[in-house]
């Protein structure tokens, strides 16, 4: 079975790969998440001074389309300024997997290369609802 293209996916997070604040570390970082309506929201990485406060572009782009009331996620594309194609954080796989746990993620460099993976792949024993239904006896 043919994989979907995800052209406009694509080009929509390198796009905000350009458009990413990374005054400090210089890796900007671009995403870009397709929701079930069709709609597509970007995402760049944030930096602050303090760096704890800093935000990546994967949880800018899930949190953008959570704010406009989009709740299925069906592809989200990272692109990273690396040789080699990068995978997102632990806290973005986290986020990932309980806002997005049925996506197609599409990791690329600033060349093209991809890799297709998903986020249960991504983060194999994640925590989520599941586990805090079972503590509270659901």
């Amino acid at each position: 079975m043919d994989q979907p293209d995800y052209a406009d996916l694509v080009a929509a997070a390198f796009t905000a790969c350009d458009l990413a604040y990374a005054p400090y570390s210089r890796f900007q970082v671009g995403a870009a998440a397709l929701t079930a309506s069709g709609r597509i929201f970007r995402g760049g990485n944030i930096e602050n001074a303090a760096y704890p406060m800093t935000v990546c572009a994967e949880r800018v782009a899930l949190f953008s389309a959570y704010a406009a009331g989009e709740r299925e996620i069906i592809a989200l594309a990272v692109v990273t300024p690396t040789d080699e194609v990068a995978s997102p954080c632990g806290a973005c796989r986290q986020v990932l997997l309980e806002l997005a746990p049925n996506c197609q993620v599409i990791l690329l460099n600033k060349a093209g290369r991809q890799q297709r993976t998903t986020p249960r792949d991504l983060l194999p024993h994640g925590f989520g609802p599941t586990q805090l239904e079972e503590a509270r006896g659901r």
